[in-house]
């Protein structure tokens, strides 16, 4: 086993595998490391009976290779070296797959040159540079950047396109770059009195950037995962608001998500309706008494009042327990994936969504918040207080609506529309396929579709014969 030593990077690489690939010495006798020799380069490892290198090979490579192998030898990883030596040998043995995604070490190669290529990205992206006072022969703006590959020389032209004819530098734990405004230099490794330079200066304005960050931050448009995927955590500690990150999106979790102002602004007084009546529901304004309606406290947490839709009047109508979260933000009743399973299985009973009126016993969402940022908003059944506090806006609606049939999608459901005194004693069991004749109407009992979606396996396709059941009595009563 040979070790061969790599001083000065992928230029030193390229020179050993050429006078390798020459000698006919296979990847598996080989053994790559940093740092100086302590020999020649054919120098055997202890152990090794050594072996005189035969006589030097042509090699002929595609034109591509090299500057795959070039963005792929930044990637900071044990086997750089040794892969990249891998996939030399086999490309120069007629094995093109090698460089190609669907081949192990292609596959591997193909990967790292992505990771670096994001990484040049990201630094171009993320590098905060930060303004100096004005002395003769020192940079006017500096940075410190840590990124993950060595992607320092690739985003050099970059910022010397962009900050024009200025002293500039850019200082990593592995190297700098510097400009006088004309050209730039590459420094291995960083120079320490550089570095410090970089990590210690300090901007006046980085006070006012946190104040107006933190005055203009969105609660409603919290998404960790989205903003972990554009900007990395590692890269927050370097820009003046990532020390606010952490505090405004555990804030945001805690409080209500749904407001789309800072804290301070929020609480004015009526600044929440006009948000629900300007973002949520541009398409079809709530009428202004249940736009209104607090007669209970779920207004404080849901988005707006969600009213049924259909025909003005039509002999079937849908009631469900209470709106989703997708329904909470749009305002419309069933369009989340209960909607999409409940307007499938009208499909299969013959009946028609456009023909039918659907609605919620309650109005508002009630939910409580669960994990993650931002926090999902987890579904809560409304109790007996609520049903009550909603039940006029369900009569209206079914003084106008005049249907002949009544589906009540779960407990929730037929508890408002028997007018139960407490929810919990009511079994829709005792209910399913035994319509009962109630106020001058028919009311059928079925699951909700979400019960369904909850499900798995027997349980749910009893579930969904009992809703299919269920609408085909409905469909049948509506005729008679």
């Amino acid at each position: 086993m040979r070790t061969v030593f790599i001083e000065r990077g992928f230029e030193d690489w390229r020179r050993q595998s050429r006078q390798l690939l020459q000698a006919g010495i296979a990847p598996h006798e080989l053994t790559w490391t940093n740092g100086q020799a302590g020999s020649d380069l054919f120098a055997a490892a202890a152990g090794d009976d050594g072996g005189t290198p035969g006589p030097p090979r042509p090699t002929r490579v595609p034109r591509e290779l090299p500057a795959l192998l070039e963005c792929a030898s930044r990637f900071r990883a044990g086997d750089r070296w040794a892969l990249l030596y891998r996939v030399l040998w086999r490309v120069a043995h007629g094995d093109r797959s090698a460089m190609l995604a669907g081949d192990r070490d292609g596959g591997e190669l193909q990967r790292r040159i992505r990771q670096v290529r994001r990484e040049a990205h990201h630094m171009e992206a993320f590098v905060r540079f930060r303004e100096r006072p004005q002395t003769e022969g020192a940079p006017r703006f500096v940075a410190w950047h840590e990124p993950a590959y060595d992607v320092l020389e690739l985003v050099t032209e970059h910022f010397l396109a962009r900050l024009g004819r200025v002293g500039w530098l850019i200082a990593t734990p592995d190297a700098a770059a510097q400009s006088n405004g004309v050209e730039a230099r590459l420094l291995h490794p960083c120079p320490p009195e550089l570095a410090a330079m970089a990590r210690s200066t300090a901007d006046d304005t980085d006070e006012l950037w946190r104040a107006y960050y933190s005055s203009t931050f969105n609660p409603a448009r919290v998404n960790a995962g989205l903003a972990r995927q554009h900007m990395p955590a590692r890269f927050w500690k370097h820009l003046p608001e990532g020390v606010l990150i952490a505090r405004l999106a555990a804030n945001a979790q805690l409080s209500r998500p749904h407001r789309s102002q800072a804290a301070a602004v929020a609480e004015k007084v009526g600044q929440q309706v006009q948000v629900c009546t300007e973002q949520a529901r541009p398409k079809r304004p709530l009428p202004s008494s249940l736009e209104t309606c607090r007669n209970c406290a779920l207004w404080r947490d849901a988005t707006c009042a969600v009213p049924g839709e259909g025909p003005k009047t039509a002999g079937l109508m849908l009631v469900g327990e209470q709106p989703g979260d997708q329904e909470d933000l749009a305002g419309r009743p069933f369009i989340g994936p209960a909607g999409r399973l409940l307007d499938r299985q009208l499909a299969d009973a013959d009946l028609r969504r456009a023909e039918v009126y659907v609605t919620n016993a309650v109005k508002h969402f009630k939910w409580q918040a669960g994990g993650g940022l931002p926090p999902l908003r987890r579904h809560r059944t409304p109790d007996a207080e609520e049903i009550a506090a909603c039940r006029p806006w369900l009569e209206q609606e079914l003084a106008q609506v005049r249907p002949r049939v009544v589906v009540a999608l779960g407990r929730t459901a037929l508890a408002a529309l028997l007018q139960a005194s407490d929810p919990t004693r009511l079994r829709l069991a005792d209910f399913l396929g035994r319509p009962r004749w109630h106020n001058g109407r028919w009311v059928v009992a079925a699951p909700h579709p979400a019960a369904i979606l909850r499900s798995e396996g027997t349980l749910r396709e009893r579930l969904i014969g009992e809703l299919q059941t269920a609408l085909r009595q409905a469909a049948t009563l509506q005729a008679d």
